[in-house]
């Protein structure tokens, strides 16, 4: 999962993720230079559950961080606790088809 659009704050304060570390972050994904996965090279998303490498050549690291990004930790968390009820809520039409490995991904609702 590579984030494509907005990261540092809501419409109007963040910004684009510039298409230069997306493009790295594709290029090192296929490569296999993000393939060594342990507690030290990757980090996991506290909503979410994602795992996030914490290096990617030609990316600087704050940008890996979706958290690190905003200046605003409230409303970083406000917005991911957000997201995240609006992915279960959207789930629960495809739920009935889902296996206990498929559940297990969804993100931690607080």
């Amino acid at each position: 999962l590579i984030n494509t659009g907005w990261t540092g704050g809501p419409y109007g304060i963040g910004s684009r993720i510039k298409l230069k570390y997306t493009r790295a972050m594709i290029s090192a994904a296929l490569k296999g230079d993000l393939d060594e996965v342990t507690d030290e090279t990757y980090r996991t998303h506290s909503v979410f559950g994602l795992k996030q490498p914490r290096t990617c050549p030609g990316v600087p690291d704050e940008v890996l961080s979706s958290r690190a990004t905003w200046n605003d930790d409230e409303g970083y968390y406000k917005a991911a606790y957000k997201l995240s009820e609006s992915f279960r809520e959207n789930f629960k039409k495809f739920e009935e088809f889902a296996n206990d490995e498929i559940l297990a991904g969804a993100p931690n609702v607080r």
